[in-house]
Parts: structure tokens; C-alpha cells; sequence
């Protein structure tokens, strides 16, 4: 671990930590050592944590965190989730939308079995149903979904090809950065939607919640223009009422079950972070 001292790197980083914290040369900490936590996922990718009460950063691979952009996959069935409750095609995590009938596969090939049925978008959201969501988008439609993608502001904010699956085709692009200050935002109900809306899309993301910890996250699974595997993880961890927000962005093999190792990265990180014991 080195932190970043040099008046070059304090400038570079003032440029992205901007919008999360006030800037200081002590408040960025490279983690190189966690390298070896991809390396031995046999993944390229890189983390970031960024801990609200203290402006502190921690990052590993600042290079691809901060300059690559990326599909975001199934990451954006936040996006569709919130402009779905916002325009009333979705009325709430209740809301049910048919199977088609159709059957689907995974990035990896696998058939994505928890698809196969009608399902609310609760089940939808923790299941990652393409079907669902393609549902949702379609019903948006092209001009209104453009006009909250430039609300926010998304990524390259770029709607080419289907509406019902422009988020796939890596057209749509967004960095690593860009997701971590995406669900700081929601976080905080500071998007462009009703406290309502963010509220409903929050309770989605949460993945466990007891005395210790309580953490939320999304995912994404992708595929690159080059056939590689993509997969995305971001959220927060909260201890004591402090939240601390994440973000991991990995691709390797198509046929890895990447969602699973990038949850696997994230446990072994926050672990070695010293969370899960309501300590931070």
C-alpha cells in the first residue's frame, strides 16, 4: 500500500474526488496489494472505496478506474428500475410483468433459469431478469428513457441500437467512477427522482442486514466486444450508521461465472478492510 502524495497524483485526483469530497493530498490510498486478490480470480479489473465520513479514498488499478469505460451491463437495471417507478411503469416492487415464454442464457451459455417465469420487480432485480427489464424499456420508450440518461447524467448517455437492450451492446458506456458516485447519489436521494423512487430501488439493492452491517449492492454480466466476460458490483457497506461506498469492475473468461467471483472479491476485500464486525 502507498499513498498518494505527489503534487501530480493530488492534482489528477482532485479531478474525479470532486463530487464526493472536498480534495487533499492525503486522501487518496493506492492499493496495489490487492492484485493478487484478481490475480488469483484469474480476472483483470479494478476496486474503489470511498468512505463518506472521512473523504477517503482506496483503490486499486486507478487507471482503469478513473479513464475506462465499459458497458454496464445489468448494472442497469438501476437505471431502469428508477425510470420505470418515476414514469409509473412500474407502480412499485410489486409489479408484475409476464413471462414471454422465451427461453434465455446467461453471458456464460448457462440457461438463466430463475427467468422463466412472471415475475415482480423485486424478484426481477434480484435475479437480473433481462426479460423483465426489457419489458420496463420498451414501455419507457426511446425519447423518455434519453431524456433521464441526460438527467442524471449516464455515462456517455448514448442510446444505439434496440431500446430494449442498447445497455448490452457497448455503445452505452460508463467508467467505474462514474458507478461509484451513481450510487452515492442514490444513496444520499440526490438523482433527479422522488425521494419515493429511490427509496423503493434502495430497498432492492440490500443483500444482508443485521446488528453488525447492513449491505447493498447490484450487479452486472456482460459480454465485451472482444467476447470476453464483464461483470460489475457496487453499493455500499454500512457499520454504525456510516456508509462506505464500493464499486468492482472485472472481465476475464466468458465462459467464468464472473457475478459469483466478483462477490467473492468483494468479501475477500471488505474482509481484509476489517468489516463485518460492526468495528468501522
Amino acid at each position: 500500500m502507498r499513498l498518494i502524495s505527489t503534487t501530480f497524483y493530488f492534482l489528477f485526483g482532485c479531478l474525479f474526488v470532486l463530487n464526493f469530497s472536498a480534495c487533499s493530498p492525503n486522501n487518496i490510498t493506492i492499493q496495489d496489494s490487492y492484485k493478487s486478490v484478481f490475480d488469483s480470480a484469474k480476472v483483470e479489473g479494478c476496486y474503489a472505496m470511498f468512505e463518506n465520513g472521512s473523504g477517503q479514498f482506496s483503490i486499486y488499478n486507478i487507471g482503469r478506474y478513473k479513464d475506462s469505460t465499459y458497458s454496464p451491463a445489468s448494472t442497469f437495471n438501476l437505471i431502469n428500475s428508477l425510470i420505470g417507478i418515476e414514469t409509473g411503469r412500474i407502480v412499485n416492487e410489486k409489479t408484475i410483468f409476464k413471462w414471454d415464454g422465451k427461453t434465455y442464457h446467461l453471458p456464460n451459455g448457462d440457461t438463466a433459469l430463475g427467468w422463466l417465469k412472471d415475475l415482480s420487480m423485486a424478484e426481477a432485480f434480484k435475479a437480473g431478469s433481462l426479460p423483465y427489464f426489457q419489458q420496463v424499456a420498451r414501455s419507457i420508450g426511446r425519447d423518455t428513457m434519453q431524456f433521464w440518461i441526460d438527467s442524471i447524467p449516464y455515462g456517455n448517455k448514448k442510446i444505439t441500437g434496440a431500446i430494449d437492450s442498447f445497455w448490452l451492446n457497448n455503445t452505452l458506456r460508463v467508467s467505474a467512477d462514474e458507478q461509484l458516485g451513481l450510487v452515492k447519489r442514490l444513496y444520499f436521494n440526490q438523482l433527479n427522482f422522488q425521494k419515493r423512487t429511490q427509496t423503493i430501488v434502495k430497498k432492492q439493492m440490500v443483500q444482508a442486514d443485521n446488528d453488525k452491517y447492513k449491505l447493498s449492492y447490484t450487479t452486472g454480466w456482460g459480454l465485451k466486444e472482444n467476447g470476453k466476460g464483464l461483470a460489475w458490483i457496487m453499493g455500499w457497506i454500512e457499520e454504525n450508521r456510516h456508509p462506505y461506498f464500493f464499486v468492482i469492475n472485472i472481465e476475464g473468461d466468458a465462459k467464468q461465472d464472473l457475478p459469483t467471483i466478483s462477490k467473492s472479491i468483494l468479501t475477500t476485500i471488505l474482509k481484509k478492510e476489517e468489516f463485518f464486525e460492526g468495528k468501522r
